[in-house]
């Protein structure tokens, strides 16, 4: 069943100049009960603004929300319901807890809200803390526990009123990269014991791979791809989805004479065929840094160039290759090892054809990140 659809819900913003910033333009999303289900994208893309209006603290422009059977939002009908009777449990980027309170009374908060007797309050919130593992920790104030305890203060709350859905904006964001790994299984495990749905707002690409059954990645307030995280980074729809899911190469090529060539190096021919998909003669091509092999300079069937910078990481080593005017990394492990100046052969394991992206696009994506 679906727990949360979207139809056609669009955001405008009025600025100073009279033209409005639309945030988020004619969505519609259909996310299943039980679901993890990731907003993917770069900051001004509209995945915050989702999320605010399906919480409810922000109005939709048009179309219409429905959170299970129940209409939440609706511009036709001139409908609106207040974020506190969505049902909804809720998890920030900013932790929000109270720091005059102490852990047990922040988790009772919004039950004593909701005039829950003193036995369902009491109640409520031990099978919150027990859940959360914060049971030894009721009578500590948050300004004696680590971050990771102040979230899981945050996402006892969320939990003790036992709502079906779930959203969490950034809600990692704010802590050490191995406690955040750490807390991305946690937030799995509360999810799977209590079967609430969950939108999971990120701009992290690891953390939504990780956690999601479903997600979308956005852009510019339209969602260009919906899928499973294996099909989105396998087969992205077009050059922004590669590119914002992982590590990711972009060579710009040009066709001549049904050869492919380097835009603005013709004497290097890519031992490539130029792909149906590309109807002009320019086009590009997208490789992942771990799927390139350096060959053989001798190698007449791979793609020369030049190292110019050899970096050394944990899971191995970054070549910087120069290709006439463009460069590339490679990723190989710590035995391959090559000397900068060194002439190589790559042979492209996995390449993909994408359309030339104008100018235009990247232009409207920064004015977004500062509006």
């Amino acid at each position: 069943m679906d727990q949360i659809v979207l139809d056609n819900v669009t955001k405008a913003f009025p600025t100073k100049s009279g033209s409005p910033i639309i945030a988020v333009n004619s969505v519609n999303l259909n996310v299943k009960e039980g679901e993890i289900f990731s907003f993917l994208g770069p900051s001004g893309c509209g995945k915050t603004t989702t999320l605010r209006m399906i919480a409810g603290f922000e109005d939709l422009s048009e179309g219409e929300i429905r959170l299970g059977e129940k209409v939440v939002s609706s511009s036709k009908r001139k409908l609106y319901v207040p974020p506190e009777d969505r049902g909804l449990g809720m998890v920030f980027q900013a932790f929000a807890v109270w720091p005059h309170l102490n852990v047990f009374e922040n988790v009772a908060f919004p039950l004593r809200v909701m005039k829950k007797s003193k036995s369902e309050v009491n109640e409520g919130v031990k099978k919150a803390l027990h859940h959360t593992n914060l049971s030894n920790l009721a009578n500590v104030y948050p300004s004696d526990l680590s971050g990771g305890q102040q979230q899981r203060i945050a996402l006892a709350r969320a939990i003790v009123t036992n709502p079906k859905i779930m959203l969490l904006d950034e809600p990692l964001s704010n802590l050490d990269p191995k406690l955040r790994e750490h807390m991305r299984f946690e937030i799995k495990e509360l999810q799977q014991k209590f079967n609430f749905t969950i939108i999971f707002v990120t701009h992290d690409q690891s953390e939504a791979m990780a956690m999601s059954d479903r997600m979308l990645v956005m852009d510019m307030g339209n969602i260009i791809q919906v899928d499973t995280p294996t099909n989105l980074y396998n087969k992205p729809v077009n050059k922004f989805v590669y590119g914002f899911l992982g590590l990711s190469n972009f060579l710009n090529v040009v066709r001549e004479d049904d050869k492919v060539y380097p835009d603005g190096s013709k004497g290097i021919q890519i031992p490539l065929e130029w792909s149906e998909h590309i109807e002009s003669n320019e086009g590009v091509i997208a490789t992942r840094p771990n799927e390139i092999e350096l060959v053989r300079s001798e190698d007449s069937q791979g793609l020369k160039g030049q190292i110019i910078r050899r970096n050394y990481l944990t899971t191995g080593i970054e070549y910087i290759v120069q290709i006439g005017t463009q460069t590339i990394r490679v990723h190989t492990s710590h035995q391959n090892i090559h000397p900068v100046g060194e002439i190589v052969a790559m042979k492209l394991v996995n390449p993909m054809w994408y359309e030339r992206e104008s100018a235009d696009a990247e232009k409207e994506r920064n004015l977004r990140q500062v509006i």
